[in-house]
């Protein structure tokens, strides 16, 4: 399974988050050090706010942080939440819709996708492989 660009730039910002947890980051910090489009990530933050993972602050010393501990967090609940609950295929115009023995069985893979990912929480994936969190930290502007 693949996950779309939006979902992809919410992890990488989530995991950014994990690595600065004792601060509130702004966002163009955020896009500087992934070298993504801080225009995208206003997006990503704002639907990650919506969805209570994150909190803004707005003003001169704004920014965003995880809005619990990473490791309450889970993987699948923020995919999920990103991805949103359509189907995986568009059976619009198919000659089957409605009578497709495909449906039922690409609906419980997509579940079981977001169970595997829910065994990790955020804090999980930061510290899974030992480098992760020393590159985050190093692409910090005090990092």
């Amino acid at each position: 399974m693949n996950v779309s660009k939006f979902t992809d730039y919410a992890l990488r910002l989530c995991l950014y988050l994990v690595a600065n947890q004792d601060k509130v980051v702004p966002v163009s910090e955020i896009a500087e050090a992934h070298q993504l489009p801080q225009s995208s990530l206003l997006k990503v933050v704002l639907r990650l706010v919506e969805g209570e993972f994150l909190v803004s602050t707005r003003g001169r010393a704004g920014g965003v942080q995880l809005s619990r501990p990473a490791a309450e967090i889970r993987i699948g609940d923020l995919v999920q939440f990103m991805e949103g609950d359509g189907e995986m295929v568009d059976c619009t115009g198919c000659l089957l819709q409605g009578s497709c023995g495909l449906t039922k069985t690409l609906r419980e893979a997509k579940r079981d996708f977001y169970k595997s990912l829910n065994r990790s929480s955020l804090a999980d994936a930061a510290l899974s492989h030992p480098r992760t969190l020393a590159l985050l930290l190093a692409a910090s502007p005090k990092g």
